[in-house]
């Protein structure tokens, strides 16, 4: 056993070496599998100067080989490794035959460096080399990742740590990047034909008498919950559109029978950068046997806050600490949020050791509260007629009926309670076949934990948890509240903002320079929805004002809201979206616009 571990040192120091030659495509993925610590797993670029070659790759995982678009030849990109105040120049070659990008997801650059194709630059063309200049502002765990297409799902994302010009206020002995994503070996626009065609086509945990029998949990459901959520033709257990039946989840490119292991001393305080590159997956996140302290979410410290488990949407990113002190093996968990499958690794005194792995916990249903209802009183509804919900408008949408048909009567009231009632949303709502439900009462979900997180058994962080660790920079009031209510159409798998597609030509969300605006973010869906402003960082509105924790993403709970307080001082034109990528690519995507631009007058 001695020997193996000294062979896999020395194949780990080797792939650092050729790392720095770039050949780390040469070095198979199981040599590049434990981290030691500071010298890092991930190969790393650093310096004034970085080149980055986007290119199809291939890439095994679970004994299968597939197709990836890669950069420098390695799944995840190489970790981008840089200090705060440094100028930094990225050469990207684009190999592909098609269009490329990147986007510096977190980083507040100049608009026109920001990568987004059509909105803040053209693109990279095949064959082609585009060069990313600016100057870094600001330091934490970010990640950057393609702009154009479907490529992230296949593989185009990689890690980004941006070290600070003063001394961290962060003790730490150790650290190890995490990069958290999803992998198919289904083309990514295969997997929006057979979900256009099926809404639940990867569902596999859906709601069955059996379930209610054996003690799934149907069974702690009422039976007239369950009479409703039948008339409505909706499944509470429909809560991630791609699951397990066709994805491996991945640690740092591996996948959990692969293991990957960071390793540490007894009583070291261990620094875990935990990044979410999923495409389509949010994950819950926690080591049995061992407490998390955030200390950092989206690359701004935050107020250490001591939990058991914490639910990390798409493209977010958290730093916590872990004091093992034990010599014994943990085990990293990362459970999809429907419970589907997992990403694992191992944090360890020596490779080659492992902790046990738990089972998947049982899967969740949906809520009352995440249907929108969450400010109804819900002892008033036992008594509802629920057989009045049989001809409500999401049956007829199912069916095929068109939107007009189903707003007429009273056959899309629920007990005389309208689901596409148009009185609960503006008139700038647009309320048609895309929209197969509007919340009726939501409320702020700040202090939720996310779904399936409410009953655990132990602490689990919440966003009003997190507090910055230093003031607000902007104390101004809001001068104007702006609502954006995200909408869909779960079974067509149409998704939008406001009702309207971004293909449907949608006018841009517009600020004035330096404007003080409250933007609230309104969930109509029963899916979590991860939304992404790029260029500027907004307060989370979560009761502690003044200390209101600062991100660029923030989870939107089902049928809840979530308001944020933002300073527009980022000219130019920025984008918008929700980042499940399919949902993005679907129409839930806008343009928001700062001007006037540097130069211009006001």
């Amino acid at each position: 056993m001695t020997q193996t571990i000294e062979r896999r040192s020395f194949l780990r120091a080797g792939a650092i070496g050729l790392a720095g030659l770039g050949f780390t495509g040469l070095v198979p993925a199981w040599a590049r599998s434990g981290s030691p610590g500071l010298a890092p797993t991930l190969p790393t670029l650093s310096g004034e100067d970085i080149r980055l070659r986007i290119a199809n790759t291939a890439f095994t995982v679970g004994g299968r080989t597939g197709h990836a678009v890669t950069m420098n030849g390695v799944l995840p990109a190489p970790l981008i490794r840089l200090r705060e105040g440094q100028n930094v120049r990225l050469h990207v070659e684009n190999t592909l035959d098609e269009d490329s990008s990147i986007h510096w997801h977190g980083l507040i650059v100049p608009f026109q460096m920001d990568g987004v194709p059509g909105v803040s630059f053209p693109g990279i063309k095949p064959r082609s080399t585009f060069v990313y200049e600016f100057p870094l502002r600001q330091s934490g765990t970010y990640w950057y990742h393609s702009h154009s297409g479907l490529q992230e799902q296949q593989g185009h994302y990689g890690p980004m740590i941006i070290d600070p010009a003063e001394p961290d206020p962060v003790a730490y002995d150790r650290e190890h990047v995490i990069v958290l994503s999803d992998w198919t070996f289904l083309h990514p626009h295969q997997l929006v034909t057979k979900l256009k065609a099926e809404g639940g086509y990867f569902n596999r945990q859906k709601q069955t008498v059996f379930g209610m029998l054996r003690g799934g949990p149907e069974e702690s459901m009422s039976a007239s919950d369950r009479a409703m959520w039948g008339k409505m033709r909706m499944d509470p257990a429909d809560i991630a559109d791609v699951t397990a039946a066709t994805y491996t989840y991945l640690v740092n490119g591996h996948g959990p029978q692969e293991n990957w292991t960071g390793l540490f001393r007894p009583g070291e305080r261990v620094r875990l950068r935990i990044i979410n590159a999923a495409t389509m997956s949010i994950f819950n996140i926690r080591i049995p046997g061992l407490p998390m302290t955030v200390v950092s979410a989206d690359g701004l410290n935050v107020r250490p806050v001591t939990v058991d488990e914490f639910q990390i949407g798409n493209a977010e990113t958290y730093d916590v600490i872990i004091q093992p002190t034990e010599d014994k093996a943990f085990t990293f968990v990362a459970e999809t949020i429907e419970r589907s499958g997992m990403a694992r690794a191992t944090f360890a005194p020596r490779l080659g050791m492992t902790a046990p792995v738990p089972p998947l916990r049982p899967r969740p249903t949906l809520t009352m509260k995440d249907m929108g209802m969450g400010g109804m009183d819900h002892g008033s509804m036992a008594g509802m007629d629920h057989g009045a919900m049989s001809g409500m408008d999401h049956g007829a949408m199912a069916a095929g009926a068109s939107a007009a048909a189903a707003d007429h009567g009273s056959s899309n009231s629920m007990g005389g309670m309208n689901m596409r009632d148009k009185s609960k949303v503006p008139d700038s709502v647009k309320v048609g076949v895309g929209v197969d439900a509007i919340a009726m009462s939501p409320v702020d979900r700040t202090g939720d934990p996310g779904v399936g997180l409410e009953d655990v058994g132990h602490k689990v962080l919440t966003y009003r948890d997190l507090m910055s660790l230093t003031p607000n920079p902007d104390t101004r009031p809001p001068q104007r509240t702006i609502e954006v209510h995200l909408t869909g159409n779960m079974e067509r798998f149409m998704w939008s903002f406001d009702g309207e597609k971004f293909s449907e030509g949608v006018e841009p969300i517009r600020f004035e320079r330096n404007e003080r605006a409250r933007v609230v973010l309104i969930n109509n869906t029963m899916m979590t929805h991860p939304i992404h402003l790029h260029g500027h960082f907004f307060e989370v509105v979560n009761g502690h004002t003044g200390s209101y924790p600062r991100k660029h993403t923030v989870n939107v709970l089902p049928g809840g809201k979530v308001s944020f307080d933002l300073t527009a001082d980022a000219p130019g034109d920025w984008a918008f979206h929700c980042h499940l990528l399919l949902h993005m690519h679907a129409g839930m995507f806008r343009v928001v616009t700062v001007r006037p631009l540097e130069g211009e007058a006001a």
